[in-house]
């Protein structure tokens, strides 16, 4: 019988685990990556290591989190260990002799797994299995989605509460700060990624720190927040312009903001995610803008804010209902600023869903 997602979402999880270990031909798959961890179990120490099998679910912590995995973990056995977890492990294995052994060469570094092995019985193979687990993240379960959508709302509201505060005068780390501040004080468990505030010549730095300069008059300001909440992460991006905004940046800031709309109209259960990519690519290509589009239309967002799909060219990726993907065109221009319009979008069995329900219209602050 299928478990039950909203009652029950670890044992489904671990259910669609073990379908994949038989299509791998692993007896079992070694967990390290404390998202992937917390995705399979609910634990969410930053140390542990779990091994799943067919009839095994096994988590191993040190002490120092031993009240918390016995509170937070589900449908695992939780096992203490006062020596290193990894020799722990090697001792478990050796006693079940599983054939098989799948383990995240992704995330385990070249030293760990050189002592996994070490402590691991000879006639068990160890082999990499890395990007399974995040193959699994990749469609979103129903409580992942009401996760993803309540930080998403979040943080459009919080952007529409500081947006009078953009005004010049302000310094760009205080809105960051400020920014910050109020997510946490929303109930978000803090901002998933570093706050951007990029004004003037900066704002052509996609990934600009917020700095000590103060906002002018007639200068474009990019934001880029994003709040995580329960574990899930969003992330949205609106740039603002400073008094009426000339000719140029009008026409600048249009066609950003058509070929998000293009770039979103796009994400489509079926459609492959560098389809995505074109649409927005297609719009800027018409208004002679694409050479300034210096990264890629998006990326996948949940426990991580880049997780997978790639939102880019040459990805071909078959988006599925329950895909979460930002979208986010943008221009750069060198010595004069830049614009970046984003949201993170929910692929729906029909229409999409936008997760960041914040204006893009009121966009100029006079």
């Amino acid at each position: 019988m299928r478990a039950d997602t909203l009652s029950n979402p670890f044992a489904a999880r671990q259910e669609r685990l073990r379908a994949q270990l038989d299509t791998r031909k692993l007896s079992c798959l070694l967990v390290s990556n404390p998202l992937n961890i917390f995705y399979l179990t609910g634990f969410r120490g930053s140390a542990g290591i779990a091994i799943l099998g067919d009839s095994d679910a096994v988590l191993w912590v040190d002490p120092r989190y031993t009240l918390q995995a016995h509170e937070q973990a589900r449908d695992v056995t939780v096992l203490e260990e006062r020596a290193e977890l990894l020799k722990a492990v090697g001792r478990w294995l050796g006693r079940k002799r599983p054939r098989v052994v799948g383990y995240d060469d992704s995330y385990l570094t070249c030293a760990a797994f050189r002592r996994l092995r070490d402590y691991v019985s000879r006639g068990i193979r160890l082999k990499p299995a890395g990007g399974l687990v995040e193959g699994l993240r990749r469609v979103k379960d129903s409580l992942e989605i009401a996760q993803i959508r309540q930080a998403g709302h979040l943080t459009a509201a919080v952007f529409q509460e500081i947006r009078p505060q953009i005004r010049p005068g302000v310094r760009e780390s205080d809105l960051a700060a400020e920014i910050e501040y109020r997510m946490r004080r929303a109930g978000a468990d803090g901002a998933a990624f570093e706050t951007i505030v990029a004004s003037g010549v900066r704002s052509a730095w996609p990934h600009a720190r917020a700095s000590s300069k103060l906002l002018k008059k007639s200068e474009l300001v990019i934001l880029d927040l994003g709040a995580i909440l329960n574990a899930y992460a969003a992330d949205m991006t609106r740039t603002i312009h400073l008094g009426d905004p000339p000719r140029r940046v009008r026409s600048l800031y249009n066609a950003v903001l058509e070929a998000q709309r293009r770039a979103v109209e796009a994400v489509q259960a079926g459609e492959r995610t560098c389809d995505v990519d074109r649409a927005a690519r297609r719009v800027l290509r018409h208004s002679r803008l694409e050479r300034f589009f210096t990264h890629s239309a998006g990326h996948g967002v949940g426990l991580e804010i880049h997780e997978s799909p790639r939102v880019a060219r040459g990805d071909k990726y078959r988006l599925e209902p329950g895909c979460v993907i930002t979208v986010e065109p943008g221009v750069y221009l060198e010595g004069f600023g830049g614009i970046r319009i984003e949201d993170t979008v929910l692929v729906g069995e029909g229409q999409q869903e936008i997760l960041t329900p914040a204006p893009k219209d009121n966009w100029f602050i006079e």
